[in-house]
């Protein structure tokens, strides 16, 4: 019967449109490729086409960047069978196809053949709850932030060598936590220039700068202001002290500073986000984990029971070492696959540089990367065995909890090349 009959739909997703193809075994093509855009009169349209198509219909698409996200959602709403896989499974498949066609339409063939061939082992699509959507996007949200504070900061520093030499070592790391401004920045943003300083005595000066912590909420000390003093007799600037070079130092540290101040507000809205989840005391719980790195490791993995067992987890983020055989040759060395989640691989890397730093002697993941240390392992080669290491653990507790706590699963299984 038609209504029997096994329809794959393979879409090939891309920012602007997406191509549509229907086959079914045997090389059977329902439907040449065809272009949709996002817009809700092409979904709607796409959802009437597969309706009439008939048969057992699963629609297959590749987890590209959040642009599958309306196409999956409107299908699955409409009752379908939806599954998004890694684009690394759809590139490694092999259709037997002697051509290597590289276009939109043979890929969107390819996807399609790709589902008939994995039928039953599809993975279900199941939309996650808003909470755990709008973290994950808070947290890479703060990854981008954190990644432009950064530049804006060496571009800042490259500045204050040309007017003010050293001056952002002059204060530590000290930052103030309720705008998240680091000091020197907020003092550099007033005496912008080494002569800001020498126009002064050394009393006047201390003075003024007293005043200056005084408004801004900072410690004052004499002798901090005695050495701000001689580091600016010290300097030799090489931009003049004049109105423009005032107007790019001001922007300067007026860009720097609204970055950390959004910054400070991600992070507290991550962590807000964060402590609504049921796993969060047992995350925040665990060594290496913080204001920052919990509430990263919670988003990018989400509800830990949609992978079968640790070692998709640790195969998500991209750390496991895929086998390497041919013959009677097995390899000894192998590097990580890097094919799973950059922001989860970075999360848990910055979790057990963390773990080393801290150097605890009864947390297993330390002594687990201190051996390797002492084997003569690589720095990179023990940390992301270590990361690895943290993810089982963080799989066999989390997953502990949720059960003694009875909480429902709110998402599909990913199996260890999801």
């Amino acid at each position: 019967m038609k209504s029997m009959e096994i329809t794959a739909v393979g879409i090939d997703v891309s920012k602007s449109k997406s191509t549509v193809a229907i086959r079914r075994p045997g090389g059977v093509i329902v439907a040449r490729p065809f272009d949709i855009s996002h817009s809700n009169h092409d979904l709607e349209k796409l959802v009437s086409i597969l309706k009439t198509t008939g048969g057992d219909i699963r629609v297959v698409m590749e987890h590209t960047s959040n642009y599958w996200k309306p196409i999956a959602l409107t299908l699955k709403e409409a009752g379908f069978y939806v599954s998004v896989v890694n684009a690394m499974l759809i590139h490694d498949f092999s259709d037997n196809s002697i051509r290597k066609l590289k276009t939109d339409r043979a890929d969107s063939l390819k996807i399609a053949n790709y589902a008939l061939t994995f039928w039953n082992e599809l993975p279900p699509f199941n939309d996650e709850d808003e909470t755990r959507l709008v973290l994950r996007e808070q947290s890479r949200m703060y990854e981008r932030l954190a990644s432009t504070a950064t530049s804006l900061r060496n571009g800042l520093i490259a500045l204050a060598d040309q007017t003010f030499p050293s001056i952002d070592q002059a204060f530590g790391h000290a930052i103030k936590n309720a705008d998240s401004h680091e000091k020197w920045v907020d003092f550099f943003s007033i005496y912008w220039h080494r002569d800001c300083v020498l126009r002064l005595s050394i009393e006047k000066f201390t003075e003024s700068y007293r005043k200056w912590c005084l408004r801004r909420n900072y410690k004052f000390r004499t002798n901090t202001a005695h050495k701000l003093y001689a580091l600016a007799q010290d300097a030799v600037p090489t931009l003049p002290k004049n109105n423009g070079t005032k107007a790019l130092v001001l922007q300067a540290c007026k860009s720097l500073n609204a970055v950390c101040e959004a910054k400070q507000s991600t992070q507290e809205e991550m962590n807000r986000l964060a402590s609504l989840l049921p796993e969060y005391e047992v995350v925040m719980q665990m060594e290496g984990t913080g204001p920052i790195t919990g509430p990263a490791l919670m988003a990018e993995i989400g509800d830990v029971r949609r992978f079968k067992n640790k070692k998709a987890l640790v195969a998500f983020a991209g750390i496991d070492a895929p086998p390497f055989q041919s013959g009677n040759f097995e390899s000894k060395s192998r590097h990580v696959s890097k094919r799973g989640s950059p922001h989860l691989r970075r999360a848990v890397f910055l979790v057990a540089n963390i773990i080393l730093t801290l150097s605890h002697k009864d947390n297993s993941v330390f002594c687990f990367m201190d051996k390797k240390r002492a084997e003569g392992k690589h720095y990179y080669v023990y940390t992301i065995a270590g990361s690895a290491k943290f993810l089982r653990i963080y799989y066999a507790r989390v997953t502990e909890y949720l059960r003694t706590q009875e909480i429902p699963v709110a998402a599909s299984c990913l199996n260890g090349n999801s």
